[in-house]
């Protein structure tokens, strides 16, 4: 009786320690994410640095300190997870990448997005897979099997769309922002698709048979995740339209939109589907039907807590993988071949640059064949832009890596050790230097005049209130809309530029369908008590113009 009181009592203590060591733990990285944003307001003004950086930084720092005082044992806080990532950290980024998209732009440019993120995603993958296979087996780096070297196409095809977004800024370059953007977001899902694809398929003896089902599982999972995405936006709009929660309560109509909005991610997880496509189309679908359905105050607390979330999301990755890069575990591994880790990280560097050269520069070509106006199409300067912006790698590819090599974050093969810390090196020195280099390489090749910083400025103010979607008039010189979808489209105009077509006719279809049944600016029924009421009436002269000029 008296061992089994004592032993009841050293578990106790042991959880007492436990929890308030997970306390410690918690304080000093909330601390550290209120340094991250200080510091990033303080740099705001420079041209070499962002948050990205910052917390990189910041997190290196802390876990050398760590490191130090742990006397070698630990250089971290926190317990690398790829739960946290998957499931809490990286939704709030992609949704909120899909709320704040200028549509115009990014559908204007889709086949374009689609060419880089998925085909160019595709020759990367093989061109790293094949590359790392021939150059490591020389090595003799471990046992690695053919599904591991095509684990590793798929995990640095991944590119970084976090870091890529803080480079750019969609008002000042808004073709390159849109595409660099676009494809980072398709990127990311064909990557993990891929990745995924790859778990679940026997390689070790690739036929036809396999190659076919392989790709068949490949476009279904993106088409399946698209619908999935769509259809819960949706779903959103037209339960708060239909109800109009915002005449009660307007806490609980942002609830909803940010529950509804996280459900189908969960839901695309839960079908085993690429919930990175999902909920980037279901935010995209979100802010052309469900924003406008809210109250004012809802309108505005929604943009902002979206923001704030993924910018918080967006940190604590970052100021992770800094802190995680010394964990001194890995390192011990890998310890007496250190030329081999600093060789595999130099090839896979080396692999990225071609793989991404490989597509970005042919696929472009391909792309200005069917441009007909000289805006429109990438020149070179844009093409040297996209192609460096996406050279960096980040916490998708260090997540993947986290879950092909290691067995809950820890490993002791010599192998995957070694691929690990190839990763986290890769990491770092793509993020840093490639950061530190993107914003005076993009000024330097799209230098912005006065009067489009003017403008995007307007344009800016104008829309920080009233619309989480950027306007884009578009304006020719004469001052008139570049498209007036009232126009009539003829068959020769749909071959000349089937994207003008398809928009006249969608804008068609949703004007008199779409918006009817799920709301949206201008066309919602007027429910009383609700924001549209005392709004602008149906199809108002103001509305007709702002569809012209591509609004939302």
């Amino acid at each position: 009786m008296v061992i089994g009181l004592s032993t009841m009592l050293e578990k106790t203590e042991a959880l007492f320690a436990s929890d308030h060591a997970s306390v410690v733990s918690m304080n000093l990285f909330v601390a550290l994410l209120c340094a991250c944003i200080v510091l990033g307001h303080l740099l705001e003004e420079t041209r070499w640095m962002n948050e990205s950086i910052t917390a990189l930084i910041i997190g290196s720092c802390t876990g050398i300190v760590i490191l130090l005082i742990s006397g070698g044992k630990s250089s971290r806080i926190l317990v690398f997870s790829e739960d946290l990532f998957f499931i809490y950290l990286l939704p709030p980024i992609i949704f909120n990448a899909g709320f704040q998209v200028k549509k115009k732009q990014f559908f204007r440019n889709f086949m374009t997005i689609m060419l880089f993120g998925a085909i160019g995603t595709l020759i990367s993958f093989v061109i790293i897979s094949f590359g790392a296979k021939h150059l490591f087996e020389k090595m003799n780096i471990g046992d690695l099997t053919i599904a591991d070297y095509l684990a590793i196409g798929a995990i640095f095809s991944a590119t970084d769309s976090v870091c890529t977004l803080q480079v750019l800024n969609q008002d000042e370059t808004p073709l390159l922002y849109s595409l660099v953007f676009g494809e980072g977001v398709v990127n990311d899902a064909t990557s993990v698709v891929l990745f995924n694809a790859i778990q679940r398929f026997d390689l070790t003896n690739i036929n036809s048979a396999i190659a076919l089902e392989f790709a068949g599982n490949f476009f279904y999972l993106f088409i399946l995740s698209t619908a999935l995405g769509v259809a819960a936006g949706l779903l959103s709009a037209f339960v708060i339209k239909k109800l109009y929660i915002g005449r009660h309560s307007t806490d609980r109509e942002v609830a909803l939109m940010m529950l509804l909005a996280y459900l189908s991610y969960m839901l695309a997880e839960l079908f085993h589907l690429s919930s990175i496509l999902t909920v980037f189309f279901c935010g995209i679908v979100m802010s052309h039907y469900t924003w406008h359905n809210v109250t004012d105050k809802s309108k505005v607390t929604t943009k902002h807590t979206f923001a704030a979330m993924s910018f918080l999301a967006e940190i604590f990755i970052f100021l992770y993988v800094g802190m995680d890069a010394l964990d001194i575990e890995k390192w011990d591994v890998v310890r007496n071949s250190p030329g081999q880790s600093i060789g595999v990280s130099s090839i896979l560097l080396g692999l990225i640059l071609l793989g991404r050269a490989a597509f970005v520069f042919p696929l472009s070509f391909l792309s200005n064949l069917t441009k007909s106006s000289p805006d429109e199409k990438i020149d070179l300067k844009k093409q040297v832009t996209i192609w460096w912006a996406g050279l960096m790698r980040g916490a998708v590819s260090m997540a993947l890596a986290y879950n092909q090599f290691t067995t809950s974050g820890h490993t002791k093969v010599l192998g995957n050790a070694i691929m690990i810390t190839s990763t986290i090196t890769v990491v770092l020195f793509s993020t840093v230097v490639f950061g530190l280099l993107t914003k005076p390489l993009v000024k330097h090749l799209q230098p912005s005049s006065k009067q489009s910083s003017t403008t995007a400025l307007q344009i800016t103010l104008r829309s920080s209130f009233h619309d989480p979607i950027l306007h884009e008039p578009l304006l020719s010189t004469q001052g008139q809309s570049e498209y007036d979808p009232e126009q009539h489209v003829s068959f020769r105009m749909f071959w000349k530029s089937p994207s003008r077509a398809i928009h006249h006719y969608w804008r068609k279809f949703d004007n008199a369908v779409m918006r009817r049944i799920f709301g949206g600016r201008g066309v919602s029924p007027v429910v009383p008590g609700s924001p549209i009421e005392n709004s602008v009436p149906q199809w108002s002269e103001e509305v007709e113009n702002k569809e012209q000029n591509g609004e939302p």
